[in-house]
């Protein structure tokens, strides 16, 4: 059962500066491995002259075990993808994607030094990020008779639930957006008002 959790809800830009290496982390809403790889595209025309265009996302929840990837751009393995999504993971916010671009200032930092600077980065980043509550949905029909129909949309201006195509005939055929977290307790309620007789079923694709 899919529980609702915070996603990004706005991009941010922010830099900092270590030993004269330019940090700027951008953060970006994203749900994908594919929209990640295009954001960094984009930062890469936007700043041809950086030294790297690091990265990492988190695709699902901030703690979901294979939702995330990251990528170390020609740093040391494991001084700046790693790190940085080990900071979007302790924001506890899904659906989101840091790109740092660093700009060389002269001085080496070390292993040491560049894990801190690249999550430091992102940490100073989050601090400027909005987030909204994602509610997982599951898409479920119901048939009902016309009388039925008033009870069952109350239900469903209850629960936060949707109505996303309906057909009338002898019945009402009603396709819906449901959350997940609810199914049980829509389940038990349409039981109740119908007497056992209303029954959500899975919705098949066509």
């Amino acid at each position: 059962m899919s529980k609702p959790y915070p996603i990004a809800a706005n991009e941010v830009i922010e830099e900092i500066i270590v030993s004269r290496s330019r940090f700027i982390c951008h953060l970006r809403p994203c749900i994908s491995t594919d929209e990640a790889k295009l954001f960094v595209k984009e930062l890469q025309k936007l700043h041809p002259q950086a030294s790297h265009h690091c990265y990492a996302y988190l695709s699902g929840r901030a703690k979901d075990s294979q939702g995330y990837g990251f990528s170390d751009d020609g740093e040391p393995s494991g001084t700046a993808g790693r790190p940085m999504l080990v900071s979007l993971q302790g924001g506890n916010v899904g659906e989101i994607c840091a790109v740092v671009v660093r700009y060389f200032g002269g001085t080496k930092l070390g292993t040491g030094g560049l894990q801190r600077a690249y999550g430091a980065s992102v940490r100073q980043a989050l601090t400027l990020l909005q987030a909204k509550l994602k509610i997982p949905m599951v898409h479920k029909t119901l048939a009902c008779q016309y009388t039925q129909v008033n009870d069952v949309l109350h239900l469903l201006e209850q629960v936060g639930g949707k109505v996303m195509s309906q057909d009338f005939t002898d019945n009402v055929f009603l396709s819906l957006s449901l959350p997940e977290e609810q199914i049980d307790n829509i389940h038990q309620q349409l039981q109740t008002l119908s007497a056992g007789k209303l029954k959500l079923k899975n919705a098949t694709s066509t």
